[in-house]
């Protein structure tokens, strides 16, 4: 049951990827802006997604498991052209295309890069998130920014919950275990 229940849970976020960011496209097309979006947040996103498709190619994981990050990093293309477009210069868009194009090839250079750069993935994504924060304190205005795809990227998060409770559940009784175990010597 646990295992069905896990396998429709990675096909659902996989739809749910394959669409997240088709909601804020379609605000920014729609307002003809990119306000309130961050760019360093979503190049922080980009370069984090990379990262972790980078590394689950480079040591040959099966594409299902990863196989949502070509499709997030594609609408986040579409979403950085997007950006400098309505910021008035596509063309400003080109150097950032091409350091994310050339760290593909980077990041695989050798086997110590590709490790420390997937250890910073989480840092790097919590950076975005905290990048993406500052704008809208800094700004006080959400204008383009579209609430239903960080709604459908919290869904995607949603699943990993299970984990990080099993995590501290599991390193409760760890530290249960060694208490009592302390406790018993002490008593012997």
């Amino acid at each position: 049951m646990e295992a069905a229940l896990l396998g429709l849970c990675n096909w659902s976020t996989l739809g749910v990827c394959a669409a997240l960011k088709l909601p804020q496209i379609s605000a920014v097309l729609a307002a003809r802006s990119a306000r309130g979006l961050s760019l360093p947040s979503l190049l922080l996103e980009l370069a984090g997604f990379l990262v972790f498709l980078r590394y689950q190619c480079y040591y040959g994981y099966p594409p299902l498991t990863y196989l949502e990050y070509p499709i997030l990093i594609a609408q986040d293309v579409i979403l950085l052209l997007c950006i400098f477009h309505f910021n008035g210069n596509v063309k400003q868009a080109t150097p950032y295309v091409a350091v994310l194009g050339s760290s593909w090839f980077v990041l695989a250079l050798q086997k110590w890069i590709i490790d420390l750069a997937m250890n910073f993935c989480t840092f790097i994504s919590a950076a975005s998130k905290f990048a993406q924060l500052h704008c809208l304190w800094k700004t006080r205005d959400s204008g383009a920014v579209s609430a239903l795809t960080w709604s459908l990227s919290s869904y995607t998060c949603a699943i990993l919950i299970r984990f990080v409770i099993m995590l501290a559940l599991n390193i409760w009784v760890t530290v249960t275990v060694l208490r009592y175990r302390k406790t018993a010597m002490k008593a012997e």
